[in-house]
């Protein structure tokens, strides 16, 4: 079968295809034939050897995971409830950029018939992500919330579900003036440009100068300490991810909490493992949202498998309004 693979680290011309043997699951596993996988930051981090989280231990040649879609191709040993044909969607870290790849059962989200495949990508990761940060930080009805990158992945389903949600007021940041109007066009109601060296003043006079209740960070390093810095009394940071780009995750200051804020950190397999019935509501919440039209993933671009070079380059240009897709 036809991969994606890299040898080394570096620039995204050293993603190349590659003839690989189909792999067979293993007890607990499931092989999807795959129709449609996401392209994130996380992959563009950890082809340049700055993703800084402590489970990517790779061994070359690697081929990169992400949000998968497909069907089912065969079963391993001991699952149950899966059977070849199924259409499902998955996360997996390593070995997505491929036309099949093996994942755990466990991770297995039902992707339905009718949803087209490089939308229906942001259901098993992306999307889901986006669903627990605004649970993790508790998001009340008619509070204001702050979504940094609110043009990406993650952002523009967040800003989505804040708004089903009753958020009152979504204040979302981005660069360029196009992603700053499609932020809007999503729900936003007001976007800052994060590269301005006021934004957070900015924010600060968007909410009369109370701050935001939440404040949804992927970004971190120093974006973090201003956003804990913004925060309403009471208010609530919820971290998820760097694509800011620095290894080192900022120091937040005791003295910066003392106003009654909260920081607190999220990832999907914690989420999964730790909080199982709700995750498994948020599978079922999101899914109905995306069937129903209520919640649109938007693709930016759909590039050929063998293109996958070309898709790190629109993300790391910051060029994308919403998902880029690999189509095998």
């Amino acid at each position: 079968m036809r991969a994606i693979q890299f040898d080394r680290y570096g620039a995204p011309d050293v993603l190349h295809v590659a003839e690989r043997p189909v792999p067979e699951p293993g007890p607990g596993q499931v092989r999807i034939a795959v129709e449609a996988v996401s392209v994130g930051h996380a992959q563009t981090q950890m082809r340049r050897e700055v993703f800084p989280a402590p489970m990517w231990k790779p061994e070359f040649p690697v081929v990169l995971g992400g949000d998968v879609v497909g069907r089912i191709s065969a079963v391993g040993p001991d699952v149950t409830g899966l059977n070849p044909g199924d259409r499902v969607g998955a996360f997996t870290l390593y070995g997505a950029y491929a036309e099949q790849v093996v994942v755990d059962a466990a991770t297995v989200v039902p992707v339905p018939e009718e949803l087209d495949a490089a939308e229906a990508a942001v259901l098993p990761g992306t999307g889901l992500i986006a669903l627990g940060i605004l649970r993790t930080g508790q998001l009340a009805k008619d509070e204001t919330v702050l979504v940094h990158a609110a043009a990406g992945g993650v952002g523009h389903i967040a800003v989505q579900l804040a708004r089903a949600a009753g958020a009152g007021r979504i204040i979302g940041t981005a660069g360029e003036p196009a992603k700053r109007e499609f932020a809007r066009a999503v729900g936003a109601d007001a976007v800052v440009d994060h590269r301005s060296p006021h934004w957070a003043e900015e924010v600060r006079e968007l909410t009369e100068g109370r701050g935001p209740d939440l404040i949804l960070d992927g970004v971190g390093a120093e974006v973090l300490q201003q956003g804990v810095r913004l925060l309403a009394p009471g208010g609530r940071l919820v971290f998820y991810g760097s694509s800011g780009g620095e290894l080192e995750i900022p120091r937040v200051s005791v003295m910066d909490l003392i106003g009654i804020k909260y920081v607190t950190g999220f990832a999907l397999s914690a989420w999964r493992l730790g909080r199982p019935h709700e995750y498994a509501a948020g599978v079922a919440e999101l899914t109905r949202l995306l069937a129903e039209g209520q919640v649109k993933s938007a693709v930016h671009a759909r590039l050929p498998l063998e293109r996958a070079a070309e898709a790190h380059t629109l993300l790391e240009a910051r060029a994308q309004l919403g998902r880029v897709v690999l189509i095998p």
